[in-house]
């Protein structure tokens, strides 16, 4: 439930900083500026103005810090709310008496993206695009920030609002038949409605062919390398991150847990994870390694496999293949600088074989190139109004709202207006609720709750 008091939070990182600031919105705002702030110059707080002067404490005229305030009044803030922000500076014990000192005002502690959350309740902002406001924040590649960015801006809102607006033309003039019994559904009002949500279908069909792709753009992917010992997974991952991050010597065995790091190429994030070299060992230590890497193998969107072209193909190579079953995999090809030796079977099994030599680098930019194409095939959103889903609760609404659909059109053979007008009813709240006009104070508090205090 929504209560218009007036809440506060540190808005920036914890910890020391340049500059701390902290957030006041409600009707207390600008009693709170004027309580705690006064400007080197005196006068009144003019709304969208920034001030220099001083944090004192009102109950003993101690000076706390000099800051700068700006206040902006409703409706032109984040929240439609009057907003007060006190820019400090930024170590932690100043801050925390700044946050404090607002407090004792009759403020009230922020929830974690109650900020966010009265944007959305006031109309300022849809739920999709509170949810990209959080993807923005979090984003680790250029894929995923151009994402969350395109779904702030509203773009998916609008192809979802287009939907609704289908679904509502179709289901008044279904509506209109319950209300007036004695006509009968005519063939043209049939084709006008059999159009429309012809259209919100297909808006939801190429929407959700978007997930998948949508879904790596905001996470990335997940790389395992694996191969026999000796057969260059270390030196392949160092290559990959420019920097000698794994051990590499020519005793086998070295690698014996799982070692994760994660770059960016092609503005997709990719965490790559080398394992221990595959084989029959008695060691126990080298043995509970293999063992995590055959457990990562079903879990990674793709696997390198890692082949040493120098030796013969091998017992291990074929226990290698024999893990990968059924698995997306690249063959790598490594150490094609010395005199070639390997033979590759049943390489129809292998989504792509390149050849690289880690130790040079030869080859390395290609395979990236290669996972980078096997994920985003359509090269990111390459015009202003490209949008993809990626977040399984707008896919698993969707999903809801086409079987509605589904059944809508099946049922239409049989002209039953009030199952008809049941299932665009059922199609209108599922995809309601992917912007938020259906959804439910435990959906909104599951999604705010995964904000951070003070956005």
């Amino acid at each position: 439930m929504y209560i218009r008091d007036t809440i506060a939070a540190v808005s920036t990182p914890p910890g020391n900083g340049g500059i701390g600031i902290i957030r006041i919105s409600g009707d207390l705002a600008a009693t709170v500026g004027h309580t705690v702030f006064k400007p080197v110059n005196d006068g009144g707080l003019v709304s969208h103005r920034f001030y220099f002067g001083t944090i004192s404490d009102t109950s003993t005229g101690e000076k706390i810090d000099e800051a700068m305030s700006v206040f902006m009044r409703a409706p032109r803030t984040y929240t439609r709310e009057d907003v007060l922000e006190l820019h400090c500076h930024g170590g932690w014990l100043v801050v925390e008496r700044v946050l404090a000192l607002v407090l004792s005002c009759g403020v009230r502690l922020a929830e974690p993206g109650e900020f966010t959350r009265r944007a959305f309740l006031n109309g300022r902002i849809d739920l999709v695009q509170a949810e990209a406001v959080m993807d923005i924040i979090a984003s680790k590649s250029e894929a995923a920030l151009q994402l969350a960015q395109r779904q702030r801006e509203g773009i998916l809102s609008r192809r979802i609002e287009n939907v609704r607006s289908c679904l509502i033309r179709s289901l008044a003039l279904v509506e209109a038949y319950i209300d007036f019994p004695d006509d009968d559904l005519g063939e043209t009002d049939v084709t006008s409605i059999c159009s429309s949500v012809k259209e919100a279908q297909d808006i939801i069909s190429d929407l959700l062919l978007t997930f998948e792709e949508g879904r790596i753009m905001r996470d990335g992917i997940s790389v395992l390398i694996v191969g026999k010992p000796n057969a260059g997974k270390s030196s392949l991952l160092n290559r990959l991150l420019n920097e000698n991050r794994a051990i590499v010597t020519h005793i086998p065995g070295t690698t014996r847990d799982i070692i994760e790091e994660t770059i960016s190429f092609e503005g997709l994030s990719i965490r790559l994870l080398d394992t221990a070299g595959i084989r029959h060992t008695d060691d126990l230590v080298e043995q509970e390694g293999i063992s995590r890497a055959l457990e990562k193998i079903p879990l990674a969107d793709i696997v390198l496999a890692v082949f040493d072209t120098s030796r013969e193909f091998s017992q291990e190579d074929q226990l290698i293949l024999e893990a990968l079953a059924g698995c997306r995999t690249i063959a790598v090809l490594n150490k094609t600088d010395l005199l070639e030796r390997f033979i590759l079977p049943d390489e129809e099994r292998f989504v792509s074989i390149i050849k690289i030599a880690a130790l040079s680098g030869a080859g390395i930019d290609l395979l990236k190139q290669t996972v980078c194409r096997l994920f985003l095939h359509s090269a990111g959103l390459d015009s202003r109004e490209s949008v993809a889903l990626s977040k399984a609760r707008h896919r698993d609404a969707l999903v809801s709202a086409e079987l509605s659909l589904r059944h809508f059109s099946v049922g239409l053979r049989d002209r039953n207006l009030e199952l008809l007008a049941l299932d665009l009813r059922n199609a209108l709240q599922a995809v309601g609720t992917v912007t938020g006009q259906t959804a439910t104070d435990e959906v909104l508090d599951q999604i705010f709750s995964s904000f951070c205090i003070g956005k």
